[in-house]
């Protein structure tokens, strides 16, 4: 029974993180849990982990005797947070070059042959789990624990845009030819090239700026269309 609850609460945070994303549930909009629970068929202990993760991750806010909303994001907040996260991944790169053992970088090697089978796949959720596990495998193997905790704790906040990001056009190739990068620097235990490579990986710039920005006035675009105000700001 406890198993099936934390399923239930994972399917229904990643339910409403979708609706959110894709603009179906407004920024700004109202949660109501009982609601939810009718809707999804689950109790009221599923709707309180997923309404929790989605705080964690900023997609939604609670307000004591208010209730529980859609939150309102900037794009300046998410870029400094894409660049923060970047700088936790490169050095988690770094100390892991030095770090790695070899039933690590074995299981390294696993989670990229999984996330090559998810892309040819062609399934932006399917990717989007098999890339969580690559990137949790180079954290483990940074052997640094509170780096280790402070990346997780940033890149689950980041989750949704993330998931965002591989729904740009070719963007899950991009992200795949990056991660053979990854593991050539990894495997050659190059401190510097690992650290620059997980950066890149992550940082938004270039073409990806645009493509994000693009993503988040679709975004808004969608919002608006069911009558939400915008849940960022471009002016």
């Amino acid at each position: 029974m406890k198993s099936e609850k934390r399923y239930n609460a994972q399917q229904l945070k990643e339910s409403l993180e979708d609706d959110i994303l894709n603009g179906r549930l407004p920024p700004g909009g109202r949660l109501d849990p009982e609601e939810l629970g009718r809707a999804f068929n689950v109790s009221r202990t599923p709707v309180r982990e997923a309404i929790q993760q989605l705080v964690a991750s900023g997609l939604v806010t609670v307000s004591p005797k208010k209730g529980t909303f859609v939150a309102q994001v900037s794009i300046e907040q998410l870029i400094e947070m894409f660049e923060v996260m970047a700088e936790l991944e490169g050095m988690c790169g770094r100390l892991a070059s030095r770090r790695i053992l070899p039933e690590e970088l074995s299981a390294l090697r696993e989670a990229l042959s999984r996330c090559e089978t998810a892309a040819q796949g062609g399934d932006p959720d399917e990717y989007y789990h098999e890339n969580e596990i690559f990137h949790q495998c180079i954290y483990s193997a940074s052997h640094n624990d509170f780096l280790a905790a402070e990346a997780r704790q940033l890149k689950q906040r980041l989750a949704p845009y993330r998931r965002l990001q591989l729904q740009v056009r070719h963007r899950i190739l991009a992200s795949l030819a990056e991660h053979r990068d990854i593991v050539k620097a990894l495997e050659a235990g190059d401190p510097l090239q690992s650290e620059q490579t997980l950066r890149g990986h992550v940082l938004i710039q270039g073409e990806r700026f645009g493509d994000f920005i693009a993503s988040v006035r679709q975004f808004n675009s969608n919002a608006r269309s069911t009558g939400g105000r915008d849940a960022t700001s471009l002016d």
